[in-house]
C-alpha cells in the first residue's frame, strides 16, 4: 500500500490546475490550530442505553445537501433563502431566532430511533416520538448537567420556530405550505426530585417523517458529535452527502459557501475552510485546498481505497 504522503501527492496531481502544496505545510495555512473536537463525555456505556448507543446515527439526505440551519450559536433572526439547481429554500427564524446546526441534534437523534424501528420490521412508525431527554443528551456527547436540560428546551424551541418553505419533495411528495423543523413538542414526564423534564414527545413535520419512511436517509459517523464548529458539522454533512462511499469529491470555494449557508463574506469563509483543512478534524474524510483553481477537495481518510481511485 503506498504511504498516505505519496497517496496525497498524486491526489493533488490530478486535481485541475493543481498547485503542488506538501502535506506538512497545512498548519501553515490554517494558522496553526489544533483540530476542533470536544472530547467524548461518555467513555463508558450507560448500561441502561447501550442498546440506544449501538444504533446508526441517521441524517436525512435533503437537509445534509441545502443549507437549512445556522451554522453560529448567536441569534440569527434574518430570512434566509437559497437556490441551487432549481431547488429553491426558505428558511424563516422565529423571536428566538433560526434553528442551528446543534440542535439538528434533536431530529438526528429521532430519525435514528425512526429508521431504527423501521429496520426492525415494525409499521406503527409515527411521526411522534417519545424519547428520555437523558438518553439523547448521552447519545449526542452533551454534558447531563441542569443547564443542558435548559438547551435542549431552548432548541426545541428554535426547532419548533424555525418555518421552511421549499420545492424538495420527499417520498414524492411536496409540501404546498410552510412547515416548522418540527410540529410541536411536550413534556411528558418530569423528575420528582428536581423537576427537570424525563419524557420528551416530538412530533416531526410530514416533510421530514416522509423522508424517513422512504428511506432518504444517510448514515453518520458517531464522531460527529465530537465537531466543535458548525462550520465543521456542515463540511462533514456536505462531504457525507456528495463523497459519500466514494473516494473524493471536489467543489468550488463559491458554491461550497453558498450550500454550506455561512453568512461570513467569502474571503472569510475561504480562511475559515483553510483552517478546518489545517484541523483535519471532519471523521471518514480530509480536505485539501487547491489556492489556484479556488477549490476544495474532500477525499476519504481510507488510504488503501483512495490509493485505488487513483489506479494505485
Amino acid at each position: 500500500m503506498e504511504k498516505l504522503e505519496e497517496v496525497l501527492n498524486r491526489l493533488g496531481e490530478k486535481m485541475s490546475k493543481a498547485v503542488e502544496e506538501p502535506v506538512s505545510r497545512a498548519a501553515e495555512v490554517g494558522q496553526g490550530r489544533a483540530p476542533r473536537l470536544l472530547p467524548d463525555r461518555h467513555p463508558v456505556r450507560d448500561f441502561f442505553i447501550a442498546d440506544v448507543l449501538d444504533w446508526a446515527v441517521k441524517d436525512d439526505r435533503h437537509s445534509m445537501e441545502h443549507p437549512m440551519f445556522s451554522l453560529s450559536k448567536k441569534p440569527d433572526k434574518r430570512i434566509r433563502r437559497y437556490e441551487h439547481n432549481a431547488i429553491s429554500v426558505t428558511v424563516t427564524p422565529s423571536v428566538l431566532g433560526l434553528a442551528t446546526i446543534w440542535d439538528k441534534d434533536i431530529l438526528l437523534y429521532c430519525i435514528s430511533v425512526l429508521v431504527e424501528g423501521l429496520n426492525q420490521g415494525r409499521n406503527d412508525i409515527s411521526r411522534t416520538v417519545r424519547l428520555t431527554a437523558y438518553d439523547l443528551l448521552v447519545t449526542t456527547n452533551r454534558t447531563t448537567g441542569g443547564r443542558s436540560y435548559e438547551e435542549l428546551k431552548a432548541a426545541l424551541e428554535r426547532l419548533r420556530g424555525t418555518s421552511i418553505t421549499t420545492n424538495i419533495s420527499t417520498n414524492g411528495t411536496r409540501q404546498a405550505r410552510g412547515f416548522g423543523l418540527i410540529d410541536n413538542w411536550e413534556i411528558v414526564e418530569r423528575s420528582p426530585a428536581n423537576g427537570r423534564m424525563v419524557g420528551v414527545e416530538i412530533t416531526l413535520n410530514k416533510w421530514l417523517y416522509n423522508a424517513i419512511v422512504a428511506c432518504e436517509v444517510l448514515t453518520l459517523n458517531r464522531e460527529y458529535f465530537r465537531l466543535l464548529g458548525g462550520l465543521e458539522r456542515r463540511l462533514y454533512e456536505l462531504a457525507r452527502k456528495h463523497c459519500g462511499n466514494q473516494a473524493k469529491w471536489s467543489i468550488s470555494m463559491e458554491l461550497l459557501h453558498k450550500k454550506s449557508g455561512s453568512q461570513a463574506t467569502l474571503v472569510k469563509f475561504r480562511e475559515m475552510v483553510k483552517r478546518a483543512v489545517a484541523g483535519d478534524a471532519l471523521p471518514d474524510y480530509r480536505l485539501r485546498y487547491d489556492p489556484e483553481g479556488d477549490q476544495v477537495m474532500f477525499y476519504t481518510k481510507d488510504a488503501q481505497r483512495l490509493a485505488a481511485s487513483l489506479g494505485g
